[in-house]
């Protein structure tokens, strides 16, 4: 019996060990590329992904500070940092397929699948970057919220798309520029080539959930633009901060007329 892209897709997210968890998610996106698995909803999403024992997951007040880039320390935890935001990304991408596919469709399946297959490739660069600098992922602690924002939209795939691809990856596509340029200018030709990709990533990725969001705003008869700072308002509890790349983010379908004016 053929398996149910569902299956596959809960079997990914309870899968803890980061290294299995990039295995199973490039490993679901290329069996339903092959057309190996069938497109059928039979299970539930977790609530929760599974987790590895490691790192420990803190509120943002108490995590502790990064330390300057020009140190060691500052320089693990920031491609720390950034591995953690990148795996729980696999979860976020996998979680929007197999939660919302039988509404959405098959084509949308298959963006987000290409999307988490895309965020375990990031991830394991940056478990080997940690990795050639004498740590590993799971050496430090880790901002517990991430998952939040998912478990807040759990119920809405245009909340969802509003505050996940078109905010929190969005901000990606704003604050990746300076990393990159101080990364370079740190001489680490390897760690800028890391973002580079990344960063090219992001931009197509935040472009799918921008055209999936224009998709939900149709079909509810709303202009896109009016629809997400409803939704961002409702479901989002941060500030829209600036500065924006705002070229990025109009590369990506994010014109200013989503988000100049409830910036902050």
């Amino acid at each position: 019996m053929t398996q149910t892209v569902a299956s596959a897709i809960r079997a990914a997210l309870l899968t803890a060990d980061p290294r299995a968890k990039c295995f199973a998610a490039r490993d679901v996106a290329r069996r339903w590329r092959r057309g190996d698995l069938e497109f059928r909803f039979d299970e539930a999403m977790p609530d929760s992904p599974a987790r590895p024992s490691t790192p420990e997951l803190l509120s943002p007040a108490r995590m502790p500070k990064r330390g300057k880039f020009g140190s060691e320390r500052g320089r693990i935890a920031l491609w720390h940092s950034l591995a953690h935001i990148e795996f729980v990304a696999i979860d976020l991408a996998l979680d929007m397929a197999g939660r919302f596919g039988s509404e959405m469709g098959e084509a949308f399946v298959s963006d987000f699948l290409a999307v988490a297959a895309d965020e375990a490739m990031h991830f394991a660069l940056l478990a080997r970057k940690l990795e050639s600098l004498g740590s590993h992922y799971g050496a430090l602690p880790a901002h517990g919220g991430l998952w939040r924002a998912a478990h807040d939209t759990r119920h809405d795939v245009a909340a969802r798309l509003a505050v996940v691809p078109m905010v929190l990856e969005a901000r990606g596509l704003d604050v990746t520029p300076a990393t990159l340029s101080r990364v370079e200018a740190a001489g680490d030709v390897g760690g800028g080539k890391i973002l580079a990709r990344i960063l090219d990533d992001e931009i197509r990725h935040v472009a799918i959930g921008t055209k999936h969001f224009h998709h939900c705003a149709a079909k509810a008869g709303k202009i896109p633009e009016t629809m997400w700072k409803l939704l961002v308002r409702e479901h989002f509890g941060g500030a829209i901060k600036p500065p924006f790349n705002d070229s990025a983010r109009l590369a990506a379908g994010l014109s200013r007329e989503f988000y100049a004016d409830i910036a902050h």
